[in-house]
């Protein structure tokens, strides 16, 4: 079952005022188990670091359908969380406070569902990007989450602990190199690195899903009423990356990769039957893919 929950969040420094935050999350229902998304905030970005290169008039056409415009972005990000009764599991950390002010709300939206950092045993990433990895650390550099487990593609955590990385991401992604790197030094000594295909927790599977980020992995949740796959960034938006999921983004540091895994993904996700939870897709970022005309849509449950 699929639900929409609100949270009413005001942090102590805003009780005296009349400024409130409203917080949204995703709720779907596992029978035993249950899967949210709680929200980070969102980025802020121009247009064309995702649209750039893309045939103009058409892409126009298909982001003015949904009411955006080109030459500014403001994607949400939603970190899942699932819990089965023993593991309370998070799928990426988002960005903490050194990313973009309008992100690193994590603690906010947990706050306000009642959870404590405390409470989370698992820390699983998909890549290694600010807005999901620069959440891993608090002011003292140590684990925000201090009894988790955490887990990161094997692939994902060589790339970006390259020394050489920094040197051959190009100018734009140089801070994100440097970030993964200081991030992943601290938990090198104990951090699990997945394969694809591996088993993370029963019934959680890593599934690699390269081109975004070298190792970028998604997660597939299965043995419950409804298979889910959590997407990361694999699927990045709701408009051109499923409409056209075959055209190349600015988003993806090898665009022809990321756009075959996207077409094989969104194939599989549809024959499958899956339910998915994307990181940067609207509405809380829980819903289906469906067939249309022309590529895909996303469909999300509200």
């Amino acid at each position: 079952m699929l639900t929409r929950r609100h949270f009413l969040a005001a942090s102590s420094a805003l009780m005296a005022s009349p400024v409130t935050r409203l917080w949204a999350a995703s709720t779907l229902d596992l029978g035993g188990a249950r899967l949210d998304t709680l929200s980070d905030g969102n980025l802020v970005l121009p247009g064309d670091f995702i649209l750039g290169g893309m045939p103009q008039a058409e892409m126009e056409a298909i982001v003015g359908k949904y009411g955006l415009p080109i030459d500014r972005l403001t994607p949400p990000c939603n970190v899942t969380l699932w819990r089965d009764g023993t593991n309370t599991v998070l799928f990426d950390a988002g960005s903490g406070p050194d990313f973009q002010p309008t992100a690193g709300k994590l603690a906010e939206a947990m706050e306000a569902m009642g959870l404590t950092v405390e409470e989370v045993t698992h820390v699983v990433f998909t890549h290694g990007h600010p807005d999901h990895l620069w959440g891993l650390l608090d002011e003292f550099d140590e684990p925000v989450f201090p009894n988790a487990e955490h887990a990161i593609g094997a692939a994902e955590f060589d790339y970006w602990t390259d020394p050489d990385t920094v040197n051959t991401i190009g100018e734009a992604r140089t801070a994100f190199a440097v970030g993964a790197a200081r991030r992943l030094a601290v938990i090198a000594d104990h951090v699990r690195r997945l394969a694809d295909g591996e088993e993370v927790l029963p019934g959680l599977t890593a599934r690699l899903t390269a081109g975004h980020t070298p190792g970028h992995l998604s997660f597939d949740l299965d043995g419950g009423p409804v298979p889910v796959s959590i997407l990361g960034d694999a699927i990045g938006n709701h408009h051109v990356a499923f409409e056209r999921p075959d055209w190349a983004s600015g988003s993806d540091q090898d665009r022809d990769m990321a756009a075959a895994t996207r077409v094989a993904l969104l194939d599989r996700i549809v024959a499958e039957g899956r339910v998915i939870a994307g990181f940067h897709l609207p509405e809380g970022g829980i819903g289906r893919v469906e067939r249309a005309e022309a590529g895909y849509r996303f469909a999300a449950e509200v």
